[in-house]
């Protein structure tokens, strides 16, 4: 199975504009990429989508704001 780069994710919050809480973040990427996916990022492989969240969570990539958190595209990395 093809991995997902995380960016993807980020990608994903950035576009829809809205605050996410860990339950509606999971919910988006399941939607939007499906239940069985799996992700990989600059320095982990084979994460599910719980996981990711754990790790982006973990990276600072979320921002908290009123309604839970955000990310924003400076977050992250260039290459």
């Amino acid at each position: 199975m093809e991995q997902i780069h995380g960016h993807e994710v980020m990608k994903l919050m950035v576009q829809s504009g809205k605050a996410y809480t860990r339950a509606s973040l999971l919910a988006d990427i399941v939607a939007q990429f499906g239940p069985d996916s799996r992700f990989c990022t600059c320095s982990a492989q084979n994460l599910t989508p719980e996981g990711l969240i754990d790790f982006l969570q973990t990276k600072g990539k979320f921002l908290p704001c009123e309604d839970g958190f955000q990310t924003s595209a400076d977050l992250m990395c260039k290459h």
